[in-house]
């Protein structure tokens, strides 16, 4: 049976803001180009934010806590390694994927692994806001590398 074609039109381009996150130190530890969960595109249901982030040699996200919430982070080029308050530690490299489940509360890092001669790591994340009755549940991560 042939899957039925829909056409679809646009009905609303919103460009990305560019904001810095992750201080370090008081210095900016990423730059973030955010399209959901800025003022052109709000209540998105379940979706909060959408981020392209770019990590710079010395920068990152330090620790800082997610509840409620599920984050996707795929790695566009280059790797990133996070650690959080459960123990859970691990890399996220190039065509990568980590989905973490926040749940009744997370306190974690992210921060970049740089090699001499590679560009900046970069990728996508999307924040998604879990159902009422995952909201507290037991923090949990799920990650893929590039060859699964």
């Amino acid at each position: 049976m042939a899957a039925a074609q829909i056409s679809r039109s646009v009905i609303k381009k919103v460009f990305a803001v560019e904001t810095s996150e992750g201080y370090v130190n008081f210095c900016v530890g990423a730059t973030v180009r955010r399209s959901i969960g800025t003022a052109g595109l709000r209540n998105l249901s379940p979706f909060l934010m959408l981020d392209h982030f770019h990590l710079a040699k010395g920068g990152g996200f330090p620790d800082h806590p997610h509840r409620g919430q599920a984050t996707v982070t795929y790695m566009i080029e280059g790797a990133s390694q996070h650690e959080d308050s459960e123990g859970h530690k691990g890399v996220i490299k190039t065509g990568g994927v980590q989905w973490m489940c926040a749940g009744r509360g997370v306190i974690h890092s992210e921060i970049p692994l740089h090699v001499e001669g590679t560009k900046n790591p970069n990728g996508l994340q999307l924040w998604v806001d879990l159902p009422k009755e995952y909201k507290m549940s037991k923090p949990s991560y799920q990650e893929l590398d590039a060859e699964e």
